[in-house]
């Protein structure tokens, strides 16, 4: 299997659920309206609510922009494009206050009980080995990436706002080589 790339440009916009802003969406499993997870880059003019998605678990990382104060059932978090991604219940009443100005945004979002996954801001070159079967996804923020999988001698090259992943066994070794991407690790639920 080859990794599946697409680039931010290449992805239609589409209105959010409440209206408050963009969404491009970079990749769904399985897709349609029942996905167990999903990738998506968000476009934030203004502060509002975000909508509801109980059940589900989000990740949100900064790409671009000053950054934003999300209120998380009372709770505030200041995420910017230099601070780790923020995780929480997509159930929770979540209101955004930009910083300075518009930002994008980075969402992975993964059904409970069906999905689990991390996301991590990479700075400079990493790597790991996969614990689990799962997906792999990297996203190249203003800078080029390389995702090499140096068991099979593949490699891939990232412009950059261009996302890979792809379906790897538990024990792939992984190295990306970068100066700021956006790694997420899904792993499927029975």
């Amino acid at each position: 299997m080859t990794w599946n790339l697409i680039r931010l440009s290449d992805a239609p916009a589409t209105p959010w659920r409440n209206g408050g802003g963009l969404t491009r969406e970079l990749a769904a499993w399985p897709e349609g309206r029942d996905w167990t997870w999903r990738i998506s880059v968000a476009e934030v003019a203004a502060d509002g609510p975000f909508s509801h998605f109980p059940g589900v678990q989000r990740f949100f990382a900064v790409l671009g922009g000053k950054g934003v104060r999300l209120t998380a059932d009372g709770r505030p978090h200041e995420v910017t494009a230099t601070s780790a991604p923020l995780e929480f219940d997509g159930a929770a009443t979540v209101d955004c206050q930009l910083l300075a100005g518009p930002t994008q945004d980075l969402n992975l979002m993964l059904q409970r009980g069906r999905a689990s996954g991390a996301m991590t801001r990479l700075a400079d070159a990493h790597s790991w080995v996969t614990a689990e079967e799962g997906v792999v996804a990297i996203y190249a923020l203003e800078a080029p990436a390389v995702v090499r999988e140096p068991a099979s001698a593949t490699s891939v090259d990232l412009p950059p706002q261009c996302m890979a992943w792809k379906q790897l066994p538990a024990g792939t070794p992984l190295e990306v080589a970068t100066s700021g991407a956006i790694c997420m690790e899904i792993v499927p639920r029975a």
